[in-house]
């Protein structure tokens, strides 16, 4: 009897007793120490939340990564075939594969001269002469499947490629173009809505006036003969026939080139174009003609 009476009285002991849970739930004495609370801003070598210490307040990068989330051999990729002015003008890189991706899906015509406003109209690519882009540099990627005849006209261009481009025929040339020049060209319509007159495309600096003189580079201020000499001396060392260029009527598209201070073709320095009206305006000051014309 006196152990069933003990019995009872712990069952009605825990009936009265709170059930365990993490707020009744304490460790025992001594088990934790409690750090004694450092002057100022809790003291000690962390400052602020967390773990950061005074000299981590700011948002550093990670190796490799200047802005943003890109790291900066993506944002400012190396390119190595035009060294020597790389850090002057950058290029917008167009392979061979992607040019012939557009003849065959009808995004550019072959049957006129393909330039840098022709490229930029396609909407698959975008030039900013303000962030010191200076056209286009065609790359040997797809130099085995290019089978298009093209009147060409780029930037920069390897041996490679320029004979890739004329072994089927056709025309390949390397020009400059001006900031003010090439921002015109690559946004026509929003220049000739301004109502300026179109301006005169400067010659290359001086750390790029050999290459643009240069026949091997097909440049545009090279000796139309020499280039001619050239092509022929290209077929030879690849082993290619060399193609007959404009010998027909149908094939006269081939030969069309921009004058060096051109920026659009058939359209001349110091013309006014009027969207608006549909008309062009030429200007008769003998002053303006001449400045034009030089």
């Amino acid at each position: 009897m006196a152990s069933l009476k003990g019995t009872e009285k712990a069952l009605s002991l825990l009936r009265r007793l709170p059930q365990i849970s993490l707020s009744n739930l304490k460790p025992n004495p001594g088990a934790q120490r409690k750090d004694r609370r450092g002057r100022g801003i809790y003291g000690g070598k962390t400052h602020g939340c967390g773990s950061k210490g005074s000299g981590q307040r700011q948002n550093y990068m990670r190796i490799g990564y200047e802005t943003g989330n890109n790291p900066f051999y993506l944002r400012f990729p190396q390119q190595h075939y035009y060294k020597g002015h790389h850090l002057k003008l950058s290029y917008a890189p167009l392979s061979l594969h992607k040019l012939q991706l557009m003849v065959d899906t009808g995004r550019i015509a072959t049957d006129k001269l393909i330039d840098v406003s022709q490229l930029v109209a396609t909407g698959l690519f975008k030039i900013s002469p303000m962030e010191r882009e200076g056209g286009f540099l065609l790359e040997d990627e797809g130099l085995d499947i290019f089978k298009a005849k093209v009147n060409l006209e780029v930037q920069w261009a390897s041996e490679a490629v320029i004979a890739a481009v004329e072994r089927n025929g056709g025309i390949i040339t390397t020009a400059y173009y001006d900031p003010i020049s090439l921002d015109a060209a690559v946004q026509p319509v929003t220049f000739f809505k301004r109502g300026e007159p179109i301006p005169r495309r400067m010659l290359p600096p001086q750390h790029l006036i050999d290459y643009y003189s240069d026949p091997c580079n097909r440049g545009y201020l090279a000796d139309p003969k020499l280039v001619a000499e050239h092509r022929l001396v290209l077929a030879q060392k690849y082993g290619y026939d060399l193609p007959d260029v404009g010998s027909t009527s149908d094939q006269g598209w081939l030969l069309e080139r921009k004058d060096p201070r051109q920026v659009f073709y058939g359209l001349e320095p110091g013309w006014i174009i009027s969207l608006k009206d549909k008309k062009i305006i030429k200007p008769l000051d003998p002053e303006l003609k001449e400045f034009y014309s030089s």
